[in-house]
């Protein structure tokens, strides 16, 4: 918190919705709205807790922290905060990053299983086909009885698998940055993926960007995979080195369906948009109707345990 001219102190929290249409929000703190607008709604060194703007990208995000002096929470709407983390060197020490697991599980799991079969059921050349009113009847693969590696089985990939349940495939496998037992099996580290990858028909991405996942989808990862397997990445384009999976769906071996991408967004003119066998969404894993009400219930849980003293969820990191 920190004084005003008038001797009273000012404990802002700068949300990009606005507070009457959050829900449960505690008593005591001055609510600001700022959805990422060229102009600042107040003061950026009285901002106690800042609610970074959704989808409005990295520069946004960044902006005005280094002026934030008095800040002691940032929140991402995102699970990954990998477009904040540029910022954090600009902050002091001891401001808590949380993320917003809880928030879009739903959302991404539903839009990766619609890119599993839209991919394996081959929806894009039906679409084509209606514009050109072909009836392009035949047979396509099937998820049942498919093997799923999941990369990334945080909160987002046990969602996924959750999804994947009803679907009668034929064995879904599991990589995180530990390894661990689950009710549904084994979690295998990164270690493991060359073991596990020529085994999998359909490799689902979900891991965060950071260090050890970029470019983790590199030309060996590929080549490992089998033929006419599927790579799914509702991850972080940078996860997957772009140049190495080109030249595997330029051949025609693999098929890949891609909610991200690297660069992103994609710009016109990039080979990626043409390259044959691939599926591609604009970073559409979290935004539906499921988003908005679940940030806003974080956003209060959060907030009234910050106004109480209370430990938060959702940290994932601290500075200094």
């Amino acid at each position: 918190m920190t004084e005003t001219t008038a001797g009273a102190t000012r404990a802002d929290v700068w949300l990009p919705f606005p507070a009457e249409e959050i829900d449960g929000l505690p008593e005591g703190l001055d609510y600001l709205f700022w959805d990422g607008g060229p102009e600042y709604p107040g003061d950026p060194a009285d901002c106690v807790y800042y609610v970074v703007p959704y989808l409005k990208g990295s520069e946004v995000a960044i902006r005005p922290m280094g002026a934030m002096s008095a800040v002691q929470v940032v929140q991402t709407l995102s699970a990954g905060i990998d477009h904040v983390e540029p910022g954090l060197g600009l902050l002091h020490a001891g401001v808590r990053l949380c993320n917003a697991k809880g928030v879009h599980e739903a959302s991404t799991a539903e839009l990766t299983l619609a890119l599993i079969l839209a991919s394996l059921r081959d929806i894009p050349g039906f679409v084509h086909g209606q514009v050109n009113e072909e009836w392009r009847s035949g047979f396509f693969p099937a998820l049942a009885d498919k093997s799923v590696l999941i990369v990334g089985y945080g909160s987002i990939g046990a969602a996924i698998e959750d999804r994947l349940a009803p679907f009668e495939c034929a064995r879904v496998a599991r990589v995180a940055r530990s390894a661990r037992t689950t009710e549904r099996g084994p979690v295998h580290t990164l270690d493991d993926l060359p073991a596990l990858l020529p085994e999998a028909d359909v490799v689902v991405l979900s891991t965060p960007l950071n260090p050890s996942t970029r470019g983790l989808v590199d030309a060996d990862f590929l080549a490992a995979m089998p033929d006419g397997a599927l790579l799914v990445n509702v991850a972080r384009g940078g996860v997957v080195d772009t140049k190495a999976l080109l030249a595997e769906l330029e051949s025609g071996r693999l098929r890949a369906a891609l909610d991200v991408t690297d660069p992103e967004p994609l710009p016109a003119g990039h080979p990626l948009w043409h390259a044959p066998n691939v599926l591609i969404t604009p970073h559409v894993g979290g935004s539906t109707s499921a988003f908005e009400p679940r940030a806003k219930r974080l956003l209060a849980t959060q907030l009234t345990r910050f106004a109480a003293g209370e430990p938060l969820i959702n940290v994932v990191s601290t500075t200094g």
